[in-house]
């Protein structure tokens, strides 16, 4: 059964990030290769405070076999309390368009290679279009509930 329309994960990179760090563990959300199986790396540069540069890197997902390898590896890297903090916070992370949303602390994940959920904006976000039937929040939540049970 289909658990998601499209995945999209995204995560900005400041000039006194690592890049390569960054863009490291961006790539490591994805168990295959993204240019071997053609899905677009989108890579663009903004300016914040004080014009320092920011690079933002996105990439989305769309086919079925793509989005069940992301989420199965998603699911083993994340620890039993972060499934369950998910799974407590399902309401107040889904939106009307049954959009789920998930955003990990970047820099737990790259000093110590673990998932934290955060509510910062210094992360890596994902964006889980969630497929459900009716499409109804009830049905979304128990899509979500499959997921990360």
């Amino acid at each position: 059964m289909k658990s998601a329309h499209l995945i999209k994960l995204n995560v900005f990179s400041k000039e006194e990030d690592n890049f390569d760090a960054v863009f490291k563990k961006f790539l490591e959300f994805f168990p295959f290769d993204l240019e071997k199986e053609k899905i677009s790396l989108r890579k663009n540069t903004a300016s914040g405070f004080e014009d320092k540069k920011i690079i933002i890197l996105e990439a989305a997902l769309t086919k079925d076999k793509h989005i069940k390898e992301f989420l199965k590896t998603l699911l083993k890297n994340l620890d039993a309390e972060e499934k369950t903090l998910i799974l407590n916070q399902a309401e107040s992370r889904l939106d009307k368009n049954l959009d789920f949303f998930l955003r990990f602390d970047k820099d737990d994940l790259i000093k110590n290679n673990k998932l934290v959920l955060t509510d910062s904006g210094n992360c890596f976000h994902i964006r889980i279009s969630i497929a459900a039937f009716p499409k109804k929040t009830e049905a979304a939540l128990e899509a979500i509930k499959n997921i990360f049970s």
